[in-house]
């Protein structure tokens, strides 16, 4: 994902549900991405990767219930298959070499709107969220959402708990406030975005150590503001009123 910034990992006690023996396991499939080495150790994957990703998700699911009932947040709707789309990538390799988990809203259609996300690589550990590649009839109501309900986004990308946790909003932007809205509008700034993105990038071993989980828990409950507002048009939308 575009836009990671790096921070420092906070010292902090919670549950630890990677283990060392999780990023040896990725970092031998980033050497051996092919599938014939991840059928021979497919053993080592569920073991140190899948299971351990469905019982994170199962106490993220408890933890979150109170603050974010709206998002999914269970093995069926929030992990990605290991195998790669190669189809029309010109990058052949069948395999992801991260563990994953998304965390969508429910009542909008599969790949839209904004959500949450971590991911455990080789080489890093990235939690965040936003709005990725949003469609343009999803871009243009979320601009338009922005440019009437200004400064609400403002003040949620600039308030403590989010520059603590993430710094900035980030994500590719256009030169050029789009067309329909005004060049000198407040919330040109914003207006421009293409992406709405909002993340850290930690060192990979986090995951192996108890400050991973309150990493995550603080992460997202400071990037869930901005994914409610972005949200709010296309929810709207899809119960049947209008803004």
């Amino acid at each position: 994902m575009a836009g990671r910034s790096t921070a420092a990992a906070p010292s902090a006690n919670g549950p630890i549900f990677f283990t060392r023996k999780a990023l040896t396991f990725l970092r031998a499939l980033k050497r051996n991405n092919d599938g014939e080495w991840f059928r021979a150790h497919r053993a080592d994957y569920v073991t140190h990767i899948q299971e351990p990703l469905h019982r994170l998700l199962e106490t993220l699911n408890e933890d979150l219930h109170d603050v974010a009932p709206e998002l999914a947040c269970t093995a069926r709707e929030s992990t990605f298959r290991m195998y790669r789309d190669t189809r029309f990538s010109e990058d052949k390799t069948p395999l992801k070499t991260h563990a994953a988990a998304v965390f969508p809203t429910r009542g909008l259609p599969r790949h839209e709107g904004a959500g949450l996300y971590f991911e455990v690589a080789p080489k890093w550990v990235w939690i965040g969220g936003g709005m990725y590649a949003p469609p343009p009839p999803e871009l243009v109501r979320v601009r338009e959402h922005i440019a009437t309900t200004w400064p609400r986004v403002k003040r949620i990308a600039t308030s403590k708990a989010f520059i603590k946790e993430v710094a900035q909003l980030e994500g590719e932007r256009l030169t050029r406030v789009p067309r329909g809205f005004a060049a000198n509008h407040p919330a040109a700034d914003y207006l421009k975005h293409r992406q709405f993105i909002a993340g850290r990038e930690l060192p990979a071993d986090i995951a192996a150590d108890d400050a991973f989980y309150p990493t995550l828990i603080t992460t997202f409950k400071a990037i869930l503001p901005l994914v409610r507002f972005l949200n709010e048009p296309l929810t709207a939308r899809a119960d049947g009123h209008t803004r």
